[in-house]
């Protein structure tokens, strides 16, 4: 029997790293080049929006002709318009995503445009970007709910995947982003995107701001789905969201798959050791349970050796 996989994208190097203090050029480097070395296969590592709106984010021009490429690993960009487009195929990544919200609310805060005027904006965008070669991503946010108009619809999200997909974009990332999202609320939403584009296209990015992530991708593997977004160390959250928390910490992800026995390639002690390296380097305490699990025991078998 072949043993069930899970596709894990990294955002930490973009969306995680986009809601801490900036880092420089190097250190940047260094972090990609170490998650590279774990096995795994989908890194975003960078964007190319205005550094005036995302400093963080800035030189990722520098960053990605910077950094050791693995062949089996695919480095994508966020990208917001033609400009980015053009940047991110000056330093040849094969994958962008484009980034749009389930709520007008929400898209005049990030994106000063309505929903209806961003769709328009990406179609071209989508079709520039197809034409060159490229995968496109598209991400979806507030798909459960939004920081300034409450409730969002199954529906609503659905049409706006399916609108996404027929553009162009291969995969639709669901992004729960004030991470209020529950096991059956995941899953109806799922079932109801499922209805307009394949299964095999859809990918989840829940925010632990709850600590409901692993039930939600709980609940959705039951319905096929196996792609996920997470960040190393729990880094992140969004600036466009108050309140909001970090991402799902990818080393609690890869934990919880392989205790189902889910194979993701992924080297999960060296995944940790990662996450402990960017973090000191943010001086900022590690959100993973399991990262610091580890390295407690880590340390205490060091404390004994050393006795």
């Amino acid at each position: 029997m072949n043993k069930q996989q899970a596709h894990i994208v990294e955002v930490g190097a973009r969306d995680g790293l986009q809601n801490e203090p900036p880092l420089d050029i190097a250190t940047r480097v260094a972090f990609i080049n170490k998650l590279s070395a774990t096995g795994l296969r989908h890194i975003e590592a960078g964007s190319f929006v205005s550094p005036k709106w995302v400093p963080q984010m800035a030189d990722s021009t520098a960053v990605l002709q910077q950094i050791e490429r693995v062949p089996t690993t695919t480095y994508s960009a966020l990208i917001p318009n033609q400009q980015g487009l053009t940047q991110a195929l000056a330093v040849k990544v094969t994958e962008v995503a484009i980034f749009i919200a389930a709520t007008d609310p929400f898209n005049q805060k990030n994106l000063n445009q309505t929903t209806e005027s961003a769709l328009r904006h990406y179609e071209s965008l989508i079709q520039t970007a197809t034409d060159q070669g490229l995968a496109v991503r598209g991400y979806i946010s507030c798909v459960l709910g939004c920081p300034y108009s409450g409730s969002v619809l199954p529906e609503t999200v659905s049409q706006l995947a399916k609108q996404l997909y027929d553009m162009g974009c291969y995969q639709i990332s669901l992004g729960d982003t004030i991470g209020i999202g529950t096991a059956v609320a995941a899953q109806t939403l799922v079932a109801a995107v499922s209805r307009q584009i394949p299964t095999s296209a859809i990918a989840l990015h829940f925010h632990n701001t709850y600590g409901q992530a692993l039930a939600n991708i709980q609940a959705c593997l039951e319905l096929g789905v196996h792609t996920f977004d997470s960040s190393v160390a729990g880094l992140g959250g969004c600036p466009f969201a108050p309140g909001a928390s970090g991402n799902l910490p990818t080393e609690d992800l890869v934990y919880f798959l392989q205790g189902q026995g889910i194979d993701t390639g992924i080297d999960l002690n060296q995944l940790v050791q990662v996450g402990d390296f960017i973090c000191r380097h943010l001086n900022r305490g590690n959100q993973s349970n399991v990262a610091n699990a580890l390295l407690s025991q880590t340390n205490t078998d060091r404390n004994c050796h050393a006795q």
